[in-house]
């Protein structure tokens, strides 16, 4: 399935979602007047198979006890052309645009949202939805990826 973002010329497909990380921690005490959620972005970049790749963790916490750890990656393949207009021969760097950045990011929250639910279904942690983020405002400046040469 493509998914492409033709407006602003980004050409890309999700090639692959991984879960890095899922652990359910039955024997901690939850209060739930006191849930945190830790979210976490970090972001990769593989450039002879022209992929970037996010990955959300999110850690839910009562009372600085985890109870729920999930992180899942999300792996894009970029169009050749479109990765060749981010890449700087000169530098062997990737300059990934904000905008993009966070549209990746948005859809790595919305995969992990549903390999959360798939993973708690039937089970007393599927009341703890992941809730909506605004990832562009985590995303403050362009994403830069160096590469050896």
């Amino acid at each position: 399935m493509e998914n492409k973002e033709k407006s602003k010329g980004v050409r890309f497909a999700l090639r692959n979602i991984t879960t890095e990380q899922f652990a359910l921690l039955e024997d901690v005490k939850i209060d739930e007047t006191k849930i945190k959620i830790d979210t976490n972005l970090r972001f990769g970049a593989h450039d002879k198979e022209k992929v970037i790749a996010v990955f959300a963790n999110f850690s839910y916490d009562s009372e600085n006890s985890p109870f729920i750890i999930i992180e899942i990656g999300c792996h894009f393949l970029i169009e050749k052309s479109t990765w060749k207009e981010m890449f700087d021969e000169e530098s062997h760097s990737l300059n990934v645009p904000k905008g993009f950045m966070s549209h990746l990011s948005m859809i790595t929250v919305g995969s992990a949202r549903g390999v959360l639910h798939a993973k708690t279904e039937n089970s007393c942690f599927n009341k703890y939805v992941l809730p909506t983020i605004n990832v562009a405002a985590m995303i403050k400046q362009d994403a830069v990826f160096n590469f050896q040469k």
